[in-house]
């Protein structure tokens, strides 16, 4: 995250998530953001440069940095 210049916020994810399921029966698993915003509610929403800087931070986590 810090190398695709995002600053690692960890925060507690109740329920709801694949990965909170998987998490509860004992495989730790990460939710990754996407930053979107009112999550679930009628003026949800995703800023694109967001999802950009996602999807750069995926790319530092699988290839770190060469693709």
């Amino acid at each position: 995250m810090k190398r695709a210049g995002v600053t690692p916020k960890l925060t507690a994810v109740r329920g709801g998530t694949d990965g909170a399921e998987l998490s509860a029966r004992g495989l730790p698993c990460p939710n990754l953001f996407t930053g979107g915003h009112n999550f679930h509610g009628r003026y949800e929403y995703l800023p694109l440069p967001s999802l950009v800087k996602c999807a750069e931070m995926l790319v530092e986590l699988i290839c770190g940095g060469e693709a």
